[in-house]
């Protein structure tokens, strides 16, 4: 079984793509339970 530690690798990512947005979504993938997959989708806008 996965410790806390192996669980929360994603976290790291997380942060760095969070500082990295301005307009968009992050998405996380869930599979039995745990976070598998992290997808980013950025918009540009244009003023």
């Amino acid at each position: 079984m996965a410790n806390e530690q192996d669980e929360n690798d994603f976290i790291p990512q997380l942060k760095k793509m969070l500082s990295n947005i301005q307009f968009g979504s992050i998405t996380l993938v869930v599979q039995d339970g745990k976070v598998i997959q992290l997808e980013k989708n950025e918009k540009l806008r244009i003023k």
